[in-house]
């Protein structure tokens, strides 16, 4: 008996093979690039997200996989037609565009109190009402409104769906009753029809229905963040989790809805429980940055020889603006120190 975990990441899709008892039996990635076509923007194909899932899936499925799980980065638009295409690429996570839109719609709803969080211009919501206002042509044949593992499910299924966690990071969604917010809906113009159908993320949602794997159920999944964490057992208050990815995050369980202004309120892959946890958008994305565009060498030299260095040199690392403890989509990166 085996299962397969697909992920959405930001660098590549990734598909893990496991037995019953959590034996991971094969592993695959697949690497896609980000695009930045002006400062603070930052955009992905969601079809080669797609083209990578399909290869990594090809590398590790045994026949045998008795369900598929779902996770990967949160907060991306994707947008379709009618048709299922893809109208434009996916504004990401660590897109910074939308901070004129994120101040209209705070001046037009309380959004704390709808969603749990303030809206952020990572978060869905708001750009969906950037693409409304600057790409007026796209907007206008918008059918669906996907989040980028949805994206995937799509692809899987034919089906469209989400989980509570991944919606919670949408600036749409009432995280205290789990389901989608009808005020804010109303007040980002945003129909009902666009979105998924939401699910707790342990429940399953649909059936593959391409490739070997057809029939096979696929539950809904999570974001990355409380998918890792029931992974690394903070399913529980009083256990938190650090982690260094692209961004870096950490992340409390809760037992209870709580809501702090400082920090993303969301729910949790566990049924009937929320998490908190505080974003730093360019955590290894920086080192990935400095090893492209200055240091040109592999990761391990590069840390090596940083390990060695007894300069003092201090990063900012504000390459996509920042969010936590303060939200500021035009914070600058900065070295200091340097001889």
């Amino acid at each position: 008996m085996s299962f397969l975990g697909v992920d959405v990441g930001t660098t590549g899709a990734k598909a893990l093979l496991v037995d019953a008892h959590g034996n991971v039996k094969a592993r695959a990635t697949h690497e896609y690039a980000m695009s930045h076509p002006r400062p603070l923007w930052a955009e992905q194909d969601p079809n080669e997200w797609w083209e990578a899932t399909e290869r990594s899936i090809e590398q590790v499925a045994d026949g045998e996989v008795e369900a598929v799980g779902l996770t990967g980065q949160m907060h991306g638009l994707v947008l379709l037609d009618e048709r299922g295409e893809v109208l434009r690429p996916c504004i990401m996570w660590n897109d910074q565009r939308t901070a004129a839109q994120c101040a209209a719609i705070t001046a037009r709803v309380d959004v704390g109190r709808l969603t749990g969080n303030p809206v952020l211009p990572g978060f869905t919501a708001p750009k969906i009402a950037w693409v409304r206002e600057n790409e007026p042509d796209i907007y206008a044949r918008v059918a669906k409104v996907l989040l980028p593992k949805d994206y995937v499910r799509y692809r899987l299924t034919g089906e469209f769906f989400t989980d509570v966690s991944d919606a919670s990071g949408t600036a749409l969604f009432d995280v205290k009753n789990r389901a989608w917010s009808d005020a804010m809906l109303d007040a980002v113009e945003v129909p009902r029809t666009w979105l998924p159908e939401v699910t707790e993320s342990a429940e399953a949602s649909a059936r593959v229905c391409v490739g070997p794997l057809k029939g096979t159920p696929v539950v809904g999944g999570a974001g990355d963040q409380a998918a890792q964490a029931v992974g690394a057992g903070v399913v529980r208050e009083g256990i938190v989790s650090v982690t260094l990815g692209t961004s870096g995050v950490v992340f409390a369980a809760s037992d209870a809805y709580r809501v702090d202004p400082r920090l993303h309120s969301f729910c949790h892959a566990v049924k009937g429980k929320w998490h908190l946890m505080g974003v730093m958008l360019s955590a290894g994305g920086s080192l990935r940055w400095y090893r492209d565009v200055i240091g040109g060498e592999p990761y391990d030299r590069l840390t090596g020889a940083a390990a060695a260095s007894s300069e003092g040199v201090i990063f900012l690392p504000y390459l996509s603006g920042e969010r936590t403890p303060h939200p500021d989509p035009q914070a600058k990166g900065v070295f200091f120190g340097l001889t």
